[in-house]
Order: structure tokens, then C-alpha cells, then sequence
């Protein structure tokens, strides 16, 4: 089935979307961010989504400008759906896109939106702004679905077409239509859930299932750091039976299972139901920063380092590994902690963008030559940088110094005597 695409939002999600469409058809590419349109013309992702062979070989017009989707009749919303400082979900850049949309909208085209929301946003958020927008009548004029997102930065196995497609469209029709669109460039296959709301709440609890289960793990690590025991040797005992699932406790941050949750809390609240279980992880997940912290100060003192201004080497800023992306990350929450006790803290990191990093949160990444030889590192995300060359980086701690281990990446053997580790 021909149909002429466009994707509104080339980020992380958007720009793997339009790049596996424009392999095959002319696609238009829109997003806001004129400087991202730029790079994007000559050929650079600085996500590290899609290189630059992807770019040449996808047939794909980038631009700014909203008039040029009229040109579109299928046309996917991929744009961020972030949580605010009360962790309550913020539709902003949604309910923005949607007018986009509204206003350049033809009869008989097929919204699709990929952003994760709450179980219902679809039709009752973006629904009467397409309209508004349009004066056109959903189901009669034009017609929605959701297929949400399933894109895993950093991951070069999992890719947008390796990976199953749920599709939901508001009828029988849009969602026959949306899985001959998909099922085109998806090699995994497409997956046609009974209605939006089931596709929804599908991709809300993927992430939601993962938190509790980190969450689970940091309150493991919690429970073992008093008993003095080493929780990665616990989980690898217990990783001997055939069906123990292997999650590890760590900082929960970045732009999905960090806030993915929220959206159905928030949901599920408004309704007269409060959560218990999902919040609880949640708390327990928030405030494992915070005990990362608590007990790098514990281990200065049993060192007899004086802890106001103790050089502290943060070694990774991201949210995840072998990831550029900066949002949300929790590595942050360690370091206004340290600061707070007037530790003073030297980050680094081999795949962020410095630039990004001074803007958002006004630190600067050093880099590896200018580190000083601290009494503290923090191995706080396992980029393979750190895991090739481990030995260079803790060469830069003090003989008497703290190792902090939050992603058990350090063996007891890497360790000097007369140095103290501490593993999460």
C-alpha cells in the first residue's frame, strides 16, 4: 500500500523511524530544532541512532517548516514525552505536535502516534486537538492509531525493524492499514492490538515491569550493604537457577522506564486509585542516588580522608551505556549529593556531547588527560571505554583512595590493598 509518510520528531525514536521508511519511499522528516535539520542535511546524527551511510542512502526531505507535511497522508508523532519537577506527566511537546498536525492535515490521512502516554491519551488529548486544528471529524474525515515506540538507545542489536510492531488503529480498517504500512520496513513483524488503549497500556508497562524489578534489586542491594554482603555475588549465585531473571540494581534514569511509570500512576490516581507497588519501586529507585552517596561518604571516613573537598572522578554522565543521551540521567542526583558535602567533583564522560552537558546541567566534562588524582572515582556508567581501559582510570585514584563500583564493573583483583571498594 503506497502511502506518502512523514515523522514529526527526528530524535532518538523518530529518525530510526523515517530512516527505515525513506530506504524504501520518499519521506518527509519534520522537527522543530533547526540546528538538528542542519545536521541531519549533511549526513550527522549526534545521537548515534543511524550512521552516515543510513542518512545518504534513506530518501528522506528534512525540514522546519509545518507546510511541507501536506504532502503527507501518514503521518507519525514521535516527539518526547517527559515528566515535570512533581513527576507528573507533561504533554507539552505532544499536544504541540498535535497542532502541527491539525493545521496541515488532509482528509483521509492516518495519524500515528508513537510517544509513550497513559492508557487513553491518544483519544482524549490529541484527538480534539487534531480536529480543533483540522475542522475535520476523526473516524469520518481523518483517522488516528498508536504503535508505540520501542527503540532502545545505544542497543545496535535491537533496532526498529528487528523488533515486533504493536499497531492500534481506532478501527478494523486503520489498523489493517497501519500493519501493511509497518509490516513494510518491520522485519520482526507486526503485532495488531485490540484497541489504542490496549497498545497504550502495553508499552507504559513494559518499562513500568522493568522499574519494579530494578526496584526490587536496589532494595536487594540495600538490604545486603547492611549484612556485608556483595549483592553481585548474590545475583550471580542466584543466576544459576534456570529461571531467575537477571536484573541488577543501579540508577534508573534516562527518558523511559525512569518515566514511563508516571504516566500510569498518574493515570490510575486520577481515576481514585493510588498505586502502591509501582510508586514504591519508584521511591526505592529515586532514592538510590542518594545512598550511593551516603556511602562514598562512609567509606572516606573509614579511610581517614577528610571528606570537605575531597577530589571526587565521575566516570560516565549518561544515562546509560555506550549512549550520548543526557536526559534524566541520575549520575546527576550523585553528584549535587557529593556537592552538598562539599566533596568537589570532576566528571567525565567518552560519549556525551560537552556542549549538551554545559547547557543542561552546567557541568563540565573534562577530559581524561586534565583528570586530577583523586581520592574518590565513581564508575558510574559502564561505557566500553571504561571496560577496556579500566587499569588507566583507576590509576587516577590515590593508593589510600575510594572506589565506587555502581555498575560491578571492578574486580577485588583490580583493587590495591590499601584502597576501599564499594560495589552497589
Amino acid at each position: 500500500m503506497k502511502k506518502n509518510i512523514a515523522v514529526v520528531g527526528l530524535g532518538y525514536v523518530g529518525l530510526p523511524v523515517a530512516v527505515a521508511f525513506g530506504k524504501q519511499n520518499k519521506v518527509i522528516g519534520f522537527d522543530i530544532n533547526t540546528q538538528r535539520i542542519e545536521q541531519l542535511t549533511n549526513y550527522i546524527d549526534c545521537t548515534n541512532e543511524v550512521t552516515t551511510n543510513d542518512l545518504k542512502e534513506a530518501n528522506i526531505k528534512f525540514t522546519d517548516q509545518p507546510n511541507e507535511l501536506t504532502e503527507a497522508d501518514f503521518i507519525i508523532v514521535a516527539v518526547p514525552t517527559p515528566i515535570d519537577e512533581h513527576n507528573q506527566p507533561d504533554l507539552t511537546p505532544l499536544i504541540k505536535a498535535s497542532e502541527t498536525v491539525g493545521n496541515v492535515l488532509n482528509k483521509d490521512s492516518i495519524v500515528v502516534f508513537e510517544s509513550t502516554v497513559y492508557p487513553g491519551a491518544t483519544e482524549e488529548v490529541c484527538v480534539p486537538i487534531l480536529e480543533q486544528h483540522s475542522n475535520l471529524v476523526c473516524g469520518e474525515d481523518f483517522f488516528v492509531g498508536y504503535s508505540p515506540e520501542r527503540i532502545n538507545p545505544g542497543d545496535t542489536t535491537h533496532r526498529f525493524t528487528t523488533i515486533k510492531k504493536i499497531v492500534a488503529g481506532q478501527d478494523e480498517q486503520t489498523t489493517k492499514v497501519m500493519s501493511e504500512v509497518y509490516g513494510s520496513v518491520i522485519e520482526a513483524g507486526v503485532y495488531a492490538a485490540s484497541s489504542i488503549k490496549v497498545a497504550e497500556a502495553a508499552k507504559v508497562i513494559e518499562n513500568t515491569q522493568r522499574d519494579v524489578n530494578i526496584a526490587l534489586m536496589n532494595e536487594l542491594a540495600i538490604i545486603f550493604n547492611q549484612l556485608d554482603i556483595d549483592t553481585a555475588e548474590v545475583l550471580k549465585a542466584a543466576g544459576t537457577k534456570w529461571n531467575f531473571l537477571n536484573f541488577k540494581p543501579g540508577l534508573v534514569g534516562g527518558h523511559c522506564i525512569g518515566v514511563d511509570p508516571y504516566y500510569l500512576t498518574y493515570k490510575a490516581e486520577s481515576l481514585g486509585y493510588h498505586p502502591e507497588v509501582i510508586l514504591s519501586g519508584r521511591r526505592i529507585n529515586d532514592n538510590i542516588a542518594k545512598f550511593i552517596a551516603l556511602n562514598i561518604i562512609k567509606a572516606l571516613i573509614k579511610q581517614g580522608i577528610a571528606i570537605q573537598g575531597a577530589k571526587v572522578n565521575v566516570y560516565g554522565l549518561t544515562f546509560k551505556e555506550n549512549c550520548p543521551d543526557l536526559r534524566n540521567t541520575k549520575v546527576l542526583q550523585v553528584i549535587k549529593e557529593l556537592k552538598e558535602y562539599g566533596l568537589v567533583i570532576y566528571t567525565h564522560d567518552p560519549v556525551a556531547e560537552k556542549e549538551e552537558a554545559a547547557k543542561i546541567y552546567n557541568i563540565e566534562l573534562i577530559d581524561f588527560e586534565v583528570l586530577p588524582l583523586a581520592d574518590v572515582a565513581i564508575f558510574a556508567v559502564a561505557h566500553d571505554l571504561y571496560l577496556q581501559q579500566k587499569q588507566s582510570y583507576l590509576n587516577l585514584i590515590k593508593d589510600k583512595g575510594v572506589i565506587c563500583d555502581v555498575k560491578a564493573i571492578i574486580d577485588d583483583n583490580d583493587v590495591k590493598d590499601t584502597q576501599y571498594l564499594w560495589r552497589l
